[in-house]
């Protein structure tokens, strides 16, 4: 790559970043990692990395230039189609239907650059759920190191050319267009946070049920993938999936995801350790015997029988041949039980069914080993054992017997149960603590809305209060322009009134009854010669139909008359009616029908005068 010594100037530059602004980038590719450095001291005009970092010692704004140029920020929406039309059609229906309809779907998008592929996924499960079971279900953590691709992410606000993948439907369902700019829907946004993540260094979040990284871990060595990738493995929930980019495969990584889809970088985590890259084997080596020793007999017998293991000894006839104290303890077995078969023993069904497991070890000449095996004591106590079964065979693999060994394993299961509630105790702590951070950033992000839309408002609001005060000028001369009119309307009413009483004055001095219909019929005026002819009051008149009325006078034969005065402004018909007067009389009555016409000539009704032809009684 370059000589010895500039090499480790370069690797002094990177303990520098590392321990200045807190960036790790020793765990990156040394080839393209030095490559993108020298492109930024190139236009920094510096030539020797020493010297750059003199350059960054003096110039704090050339942290942020080299980060931009390490941490190249390639995204866009739905960048490789093909993956992300598999991950619509076929990944997400799955993983929606092996959770409960309202178990919330947690979704990490890690290295997320400006945001593209976290409103992505976002649009997705949308189109998935729909807006409110999105809204009440999904939460999208989005993730990077560099503060100011995180910062544009945040704005959700994109131009025309970064939008360009995307559908006329995709834009009108989740953009709003704020001029040139279109910015993700505001209710679906508050799903998704952003906040700053290191793979290398930053805790993984937890319970993650589908976590996205794509085209991030090639810019990593391969030890570092492989720390990453353990923590991806810890930060999956159980089945979680893992979306790589198409430059990104897990083939040394099998035993802790399975693919689902290699071509479209599709996985699922396993239930295997990411700690574990091997297992370890054990070998007996055979040495040989120096001298004779004697007794041995006796030296075994008695190493047999003090062995701190419950131990059982079978022969090939499933007959009882040695037992140790510790089992005579454990077991309640005494030296009578010598010589008896195996199943009339307590044993053999006593803590677990033990026939089925010597036999099967008797056939295969292989051991077997029984793990977690419960045995409650009285009063309230559970021994747990780990049962070891192993044939016993002579050098020419004939069987000589079986060994059945008890290891007393209720220490280390009291052990792992005491880890293991310690660890619930602090995943649920730590997800505690992860949900009130989550929290925070959205109540921080709420409020930074808030204030702006204050800001907005309080310019509308002085904006407003300058209009209203010129409304209320204008008002005020509106209002003395309107109580000279009201005066003016007073007066004018007064006068009205005069008129109305001295009409008044003269429909009542009038001797015929005088009726004035409207053009619907309907009575307008009926005098007192109305009501002394036929005996119904004014107030029972006015506003009912002529031809509805109940009065001595056949006012049906005066329908054509009436159209046709309404007809003519010149029409005007006198006829004489029989008719019964209020007081029951028989008479005649002179009716002289004429329009009702205006100064202008239209014609509003007519106008009936009624009077009697006779004398009076």
């Amino acid at each position: 790559m370059f000589p010895q010594e500039s090499n480790g100037q370069f690797e002094a530059l990177l303990a520098y970043l590392k321990e200045v602004r807190g960036f790790d980038f020793t765990g990156y590719k040394r080839t393209s990692l030095a490559r993108r450095v020298q492109r930024r001291m190139s236009q920094a005009g510096v030539a020797d990395f020493a010297d750059y970092i003199d350059l960054l010692q003096v110039n704090g704004d050339e942290f942020g230039a080299l980060f931009n140029t390490i941490l190249i920020n390639v995204t866009g929406f739905f960048r490789d189609a093909d993956a992300w039309d598999h991950l619509r059609a076929e990944v997400v229906p799955v993983l929606l239907a092996e959770r409960g309809p309202d178990e919330p779907i947690r979704i990490w998008s890690a290295g997320c650059a400006s945001g593209q592929e976290a409103y992505s996924l976002a649009m997705v499960f949308v189109d998935a759920l729909g807006a409110d079971q999105f809204r009440q279900r999904v939460k999208i953590y989005a993730t990077d190191v560099d503060d100011e691709a995180l910062a544009q992410a945040r704005q959700a606000s994109y131009a025309q050319n970064e939008v360009e993948g995307l559908t006329d439907e995709q834009l009108e369902r989740y953009f709003e267009q704020h001029g040139t700019r279109y910015v993700f829907r505001k209710e679906l946004r508050r799903s998704v946070i952003f906040g700053r993540n290191d793979l290398v260094q930053d805790a993984p979040i937890s319970r993650i049920d589908l976590l996205v990284c794509r085209n991030t871990l090639m810019y990593f060595n391969a030890e570092t993938q492989t720390k990453v990738l353990g923590r991806f493995h810890f930060a999956l929930a159980p089945r979680g999936l893992l979306f790589l980019g198409k430059a990104e495969m897990l083939l040394s990584h099998s035993r802790i995801f399975d693919p689902l889809d290699l071509k479209r970088r599709m996985f699922r985590k396993t239930g295997g350790s990411p700690l574990g890259l091997g297992s370890l084997v054990s070998q007996a080596f055979a040495h040989d015997r120096h001298g004779d020793v004697s007794g041995l007999d006796e030296l075994r017998e008695d190493a047999f029988s003090a062995s701190p293991v419950a131990q059982v000894v079978v022969t090939s006839d499933d007959i009882v041949a040695l037992i140790n104290q510790q089992a005579e303890l454990v077991f309640g077995l005494s030296p009578r039980d010598i010589g008896r078969p195996l199943r009339d023993l307590d044993i053999s069904y006593r803590p677990v069914e033990l026939r089925a497991y010597v036999d099967q070890a008797r056939v295969d000449r292989r051991a077997l080993r029984i793990k977690d095996v419960e045995w409650p004591r009285p009063p309230g106590e559970t021994v747990w054992f780990e049962i070891h079964v192993n044939p016993l065979v002579n050098s020419d693999n004939g069987l000589l017997g079986v060994s059945i060994v008890f290891h007393d394993v209720s220490a280390a299961r009291k052990l792992l149960d005491e880890l293991e509630h310690t660890n619930r105790q602090l995943e649920s702590a730590y997800e505690e603590l992860q949900s009130t951070n989550e929290e925070l950033e959205t109540t921080n992000e709420e409020l930074q809305s808030t204030v702006e839309e204050l800001e907005t408002a309080n310019e509308e609001l002085q904006s407003t209060n300058e209009e209203l005060e010129t409304m209320n000028e204008e008002l005020q001369s509106t209002n003395d322009e309107l109580q000279t009119i009201n005066d003016t309307l007073r007066d004018r009413s007064a006068e009205l009134d005069q008129v109305n009483d001295f009409l008044e004055a003269i429909l009542t001095s009038v001797r015929p009854g005088i009726v004035v219909v409207s053009r619907e019929l309907r009575v307008v005026v009926w005098n007192r010669g109305a009501e002394d002819l036929w005996g119904l009051r004014r107030e029972e008149a006015v506003n009912e139909h002529l031809l509805n009325l109940d009065i001595g006078l056949p006012v049906a034969e005066l329908r054509a008359s009436v159209r046709s005065a309404m007809a003519d402004p010149d029409f005007e018909e006198t006829t004489d009616l029989d008719a019964v007067n209020r007081k029951g009389r028989r008479t005649t009555v002179r009716v002289v029908v004429g329009a009702l016409r205006r100064p202008s000539g239209t014609v509003d009704g007519a106008i009936l005068v009624m009077e009697p032809t006779d004398k009076p009684d």
